[in-house]
């Protein structure tokens, strides 16, 4: 089931379990996944984007062999936080692949990640080439940490 809101997503979610969280580009899916108690996201491969039901049959085996509990997907806003084509197409994706992954889906506004994706592998000195190799990966650790975060200050909001 796709949720609209990150905060509708989280409570349809078990206790615990770890998430999957994508970067999804036109010509790759950046990957990241979460520890199971939901404190950090690593980056974790990038996926060159072929057919749909190929890119989902991946993404099925990434879940089955972690024992994921839900995906979190990168929302493309444009910067004054309308939705363009691109948005527009990682929600025709969402709603295709949650036919085949019968997992909770939510968006979460990816504003910026890749530009600090970018940023924290140019700190680590990184060469152009290697940040070409993973820099949709590392987006998606941005993304999921994103919504970890979010996660977190939820619970002590609720405990407060």
């Amino acid at each position: 089931m796709i949720h609209e809101s990150i905060e509708e997503f989280l409570a349809a979610l078990p206790r615990s379990g770890a998430l999957i969280g994508l970067d999804l580009g036109t010509k790759t899916i950046g990957v990241a996944v979460t520890d199971g108690l939901r404190r950090i996201a690593t980056p974790l491969l990038t996926i060159r984007r072929t057919k749909f039901t190929e890119d989902a049959a991946r993404l099925r085996a990434i879940t089955a062999e972690r024992g994921l509990v839900g995906i979190v997907l990168g929302l493309p806003r444009n910067m004054d936080g309308s939705e363009g084509p691109r948005a527009q197409s990682t929600r025709a994706f969402a709603r295709n692949l949650s036919q085949v992954l019968p997992l909770p889906i939510g968006y979460w506004d990816e504003r910026l990640s890749t530009v600090a994706a970018e940023r924290a592998l140019i700190e680590a000195d990184t060469s152009r080439k290697r940040r070409a190799e993973v820099i949709d990966h590392v987006a998606a650790g941005y993304i999921l940490q994103g919504v970890l975060d979010r996660l977190d200050w939820l619970g002590r909001k609720r405990n407060a």
